[in-house]
């Protein structure tokens, strides 16, 4: 199980377009990578387009925002679209990210990701972990945190 302070583990997943993304290549920013069950559910679209309506507000603090799940790339796309969604989306078919971060769940052979969050500082740190996340306050509760882990950061 991850905990603050660690290294966060490193991923390779493909976008929407499938054009590969890794943990490095978010160095120098801060990240939140939020895992969620599934495109184009009540909660999921809840969840992203909070978090697209906050897009300047995170821009302003240095920070970009994965979303992971284990949908196709196919899948994401018309999500993203149909959202207008402003952050990249990762397809995590095999569960092998989601599993490394402890937000996956599967039963049989039905896998998901669970909605768990992460705020990853600069240096590719976990600075905060989210395992119980309302879909609709959350935008707000990483804003707030990420200023406070920022400010302490700084110092």
């Amino acid at each position: 199980m991850l905990t603050i302070n660690q290294s966060a583990p490193n991923f390779s997943l493909y976008d929407a377009h499938d054009a590969t993304h890794k943990l490095d290549d978010y160095k120098s920013h801060w990240l939140v990578i939020y895992f969620y069950p599934k495109d184009n559910t009540p909660g999921c679209t809840k969840e992203a387009c909070a978090l697209r309506d906050d897009s300047a507000k995170f821009e302003a603090l240095n920070t970009q925002i994965v979303g992971i799940s284990t949908n196709s790339s196919k899948s994401h796309q018309s999500f993203s679209q149909k959202q207008n969604l402003t952050f990249t989306l990762l397809a995590d078919p095999k569960g092998e990210v989601s599993k490394a971060y402890g937000a996956l769940f599967k039963l049989g052979p039905v896998k998901f990701s669970k909605r768990h969050s992460f705020i990853i500082d600069p240096a590719g740190k976990v600075s905060k972990i989210y395992r119980s996340v309302s879909p609709s306050l959350h935008s707000q509760e990483l804003l707030n945190d990420l200023k406070q882990l920022q400010a302490k950061f700084k110092d």
